[in-house]
């Protein structure tokens, strides 16, 4: 009896144990996944602004790379549907189109550069994007994922349940999702003035224009 309390004891402990392993690695896995979704979020909402204004830094760039003047609009068009696509509750397909548009960009554009010889100092940043939206779709979570797509603990929660069943609508999610594009949108605007001053004296130093 004893031997069999004991056994039961160390059971539990070890279930325990278990329990707030996943529970902390839940933690740190949504932690990251909502650091490096923001960040892209962030970067696809300024890009479509820069790019549907355009600002000076746009034009330069693509001139240096040899790209015509009206890539700047389409570029910034797919970018507002990219932000919200990705930003936004639900919609798994559309994220997975959204998602792999936004690594052709980020993984073109520092193939654009190796292509005319520029050095890291211009594609790092375009690497570093591409890098946090891979790591935002491997780390999204079950409701923004394929049916198919879903990670095996995912799966088996769902058994015995409808698969093909719609996502409920989340009146919060979007609220949420709306207000987060809302602030990023109004910083992106607000810091245009300086963003350009910033911008400019970038392609100076990188040669693709005279002071």
């Amino acid at each position: 009896m004893a031997m069999t309390n004991v056994f039961q004891r160390a059971t539990d402990e070890k279930s325990a144990t278990v329990a707030r392993n996943n529970r902390n690695s839940s933690r740190i896995r949504s932690i990251a996944f909502w650091v490096t979704t923001l960040v892209i979020v962030f970067e696809l909402v300024a890009g479509s602004v820069w790019n549907l204004v355009p600002i000076e830094w746009i034009e330069i760039q693509l001139q240096h790379l040899g790209y015509p003047h009206f890539l700047a609009y389409v570029l910034g068009a797919w970018q507002v549907g990219a932000a919200v696509a990705i930003i936004a509750p639900g919609l798994p397909l559309i994220k997975e189109w959204a998602y792999a548009g936004a690594i052709f960009l980020w993984s073109g554009a520092v193939a654009s550069h190796l292509a005319v010889g520029d050095g890291i100092e211009s594609w790092s940043g375009a690497m570093m994007f591409a890098i946090c939206a891979i790591a935002s779709w491997m780390l999204r979570p079950a409701d923004r994922r394929l049916p198919r797509t879903r990670l095996r603990r995912d799966r088996t929660a769902d058994a015995g349940q409808d698969g093909a069943r719609l996502p409920e609508f989340s009146v919060r999610g979007w609220a949420v999702a709306i207000g987060v594009l809302v602030v990023l949108y109004a910083v992106s605007f607000l810091t245009l003035p300086v963003v350009e001053d910033v911008m400019h004296e970038n392609a100076i130093q990188l040669g693709w224009i005279e002071d």
